[in-house]
C-alpha cells in the first residue's frame, strides 16, 4: 500500500509511508487515506521517508464494464517495461506521461478485497475496481491523464459484445469461455509505441526494452519529480528524428526505419490515435522503409485502437496454433481469423495466452 495510504503514529504525531524503515507499535498507528487527511489530523511528515515529497494529484477507481482481467494487462505492460519510463513493482504498474501542460507519472493497480477503500462506493465489487494515482505537474492535465489510462486498459470495450461475436467460431468459443475479461492493451503514447514496435522487430521483449531504455537514457527528458524507477519521459519523435545515424547502435536498416518513422510523426505526415483513419494510416506506415505488415498491424492494434487488427505472421500466433493442432502458416492463420471479425485483436489476446 506504499503510495496509496499514509500511516500516522498517534504517540509522536508523525505520519509516514508504509515502507518507512521506522517500525512503530501497530496499536499506535492510524491509517489515513492520503497526505491531506494526515495533515488535517494535525500530524507532520516524517523526515526519514518524506511522504509529502511528491504531492498526489488524484486517487480514484475508474469505471468500466466487467469482467476485466486487469492482472493480465499489467503483466503485459510489465514484461515490456522500458527502464526509466515504466516499471512493474509487484502488482503496481507505473509509467511517465507527456501531457498538454507538462509531464506526469501514473500508477495503476487492481484493488482487491483486502485493500483500504479510497473513495470507493458501498456495494461495488472491489475486484472490479481499478485504482489510479497521478502525480501531475499541472492539475489541468488530470482529465487527459485519466483518458490515457482508459485507453491503456481498454476500459471502454464491451466484453459481452466481444464474447458473443467470438463465440460463433468453435475454436475461439472454447478459448473465451473462461476468459471473458481479456482486453487489448493500448498505448499511453501512440508515437512512443510506434517507435518501440520498430525497435522490437526480430528481437526478444527483453532486448526491445533494453534498446528503448538506451534511447531514454540518452535522449529522454528527465522528470523533475521521479517516482520509483520512473525517471524520464520517452524521447519525442522530434528528438529522435534529429539523432545522427552514428549515435545508433543497431543495423543500418533499423536506423533508417526508426528515423523515417520519427520524421513522419514529427512532421504530422502520420498521426496516430483512435481518431485517425486506420486504413489510410496503415498504408502510410507500410510505405515507410523497414515497416512491414506485422509492425503496421501491431501499431494499428495498440496506437490506433483497431479492434480488428491481426498479426497473422506473429510467432506467438504460430506457437498457439501449433499447440492447438492447427495449420500455423501465416496464410492459414489469416484465413482462420476471418471468422473472428470484427474483433480479431481480441482473438489475438486469447491466442497469445495459449502460446504463453
Amino acid at each position: 500500500m506504499d503510495g496509496w495510504i499514509v500511516q500516522g503514529v498517534v504517540t509522536t504525531g508523525i505520519y509516514c509511508r508504509p515502507s518507512c524503515s521506522a517500525r512503530p507499535n501497530p496499536e499506535n498507528v492510524r491509517v489515513f487515506e492520503n497526505v491531506a487527511a494526515a495533515r488535517a489530523a494535525g500530524m507532520r511528515a516524517c523526515k526519514r521517508c518524506k511522504p509529502d515529497a511528491v504531492d498526489v494529484g488524484v486517487v480514484r477507481h475508474l469505471d468500466f464494464q466487467s469482467p476485466l482481467d486487469a492482472a493480465a494487462l499489467l503483466a503485459f505492460f510489465g514484461r515490456r517495461a522500458v527502464p526509466g519510463v515504466e516499471e512493474l513493482d509487484g502488482d503496481v504498474f507505473r509509467r511517465s506521461l507527456r501531457l498538454e501542460h507538462g509531464p506526469a507519472v501514473v500508477e495503476i493497480r487492481q484493488l482487491s478485497t483486502g485493500d483500504v477503500q479510497i473513495g470507493g462506493e458501498d456495494g461495488v465489487d472491489p475486484d472490479q475496481r481499478i485504482g489510479v494515482r497521478l502525480w501531475l505537474d499541472d492539475e489541468r492535465d488530470e482529465a487527459e491523464a485519466l483518458a490515457r489510462v482508459r485507453g491503456m486498459l481498454d476500459l471502454d470495450a464491451d466484453p459481452d459484445a466481444i464474447v458473443d461475436a467470438l463465440s460463433g467460431e468453435p475454436l475461439m468459443a472454447k478459448l473465451v469461455a473462461d476468459a471473458h475479461g481479456r482486453r487489448v492493451p493500448g498505448a499511453a503514447d501512440p508515437a512512443e509505441i510506434a517507435i518501440r514496435a520498430v525497435l522490437g522487430q526480430q528481437v526478444s521483449l527483453a532486448g526491445a526494452a533494453t534498446l528503448a531504455g538506451r534511447l531514454v537514457a540518452a535522449y529522454g527528458e528527465p522528470l523533475a519529480n521521479p517516482v520509483g524507477a520512473v525517471t524520464h519521459s520517452f524521447p519525442t519523435p522530434q528528438t529522435l528524428a534529429s539523432v545522427p545515424a552514428s549515435a545508433w547502435a543497431m543495423p543500418a536498416s533499423r536506423i533508417r526505419a526508426i528515423r523515417s518513422l520519427a520524421e513522419a510523426l514529427a512532421s504530422g505526415e502520420i498521426v496516430l490515435g483512435p481518431e485517425a483513419d486506420r486504413r489510410a494510416t496503415e498504408d502510410r506506415l507500410l510505405a515507410l522503409p523497414g515497416i512491414g505488415p506485422w509492425t503496421a498491424s501491431y501499431i494499428a492494434m495498440r496506437a490506433l485502437r483497431d479492434p480488428d487488427a491481426f498479426l497473422a505472421s506473429d510467432l506467438g500466433v504460430r506457437h498457439a496454433l501449433d499447440r492447438l493442432g492447427l495449420d500455423s502458416r501465416p496464410a492459414a492463420a489469416e484465413a482462420l481469423s476471418q471468422s473472428w471479425r470484427p474483433y480479431r485483436a481480441y482473438a489475438l489476446q486469447h491466442l497469445w495466452a495459449v502460446a504463453s
